[in-house]
């Protein structure tokens, strides 16, 4: 059964968000933004950095995601050094499963094939939000 992070993506593709905004609109509840403004920042995002197949949304909308969670918000905050760290682990896990970061070779692959769909895509990059979500929820070990 999909999270009800995965849910609200699909819900959120199906009225028509692009990928960077279907992944980090899910998680607006866990945001200091109003979803309005989430989807406005996002926008540009979508199609592979708008419209270029470059950076694949839903990864983009994840390491969004991140760095609204995991920043102090300031240049004295010193966090920049483990959001770098978190989005980096974030961006390994999803090439990992896309097996590339770039819109154009996801959706078109080696042999003309998608290596994976733009809606598997969106679920990825939204359980490796709810990871992050799991993990603060945890506490310290």
């Amino acid at each position: 059964m999909a999270s009800i992070y995965v849910q609200r993506a699909r819900e959120n593709r199906a009225k028509g968000y692009n990928c960077a905004q279907a992944v980090a609109c899910a998680f607006v509840d866990h945001l200091d933004l109003d979803e309005t403004t989430l989807f406005k920042i996002m926008e540009g995002f979508g199609g592979g950095m708008g419209g270029k197949q470059a950076t694949c949304g839903a990864l983009s909308g994840a390491v969004a995601v991140i760095g609204l969670l995991t920043s102090g918000g300031a240049p004295g905050a010193l966090t920049k050094e483990a959001t770098y760290a978190t989005c980096a682990e974030t961006v390994a896990r999803f090439e990992q499963r896309a097996k590339s970061l770039v819109c154009q070779e996801i959706l078109t692959g080696l042999d003309g094939g998608p290596l994976i769909s733009c809606e598997a895509c969106v679920e990825e990059g939204v359980m490796l939000v709810e990871t992050l979500l799991g993990d603060r929820d945890a506490g310290p070990a």
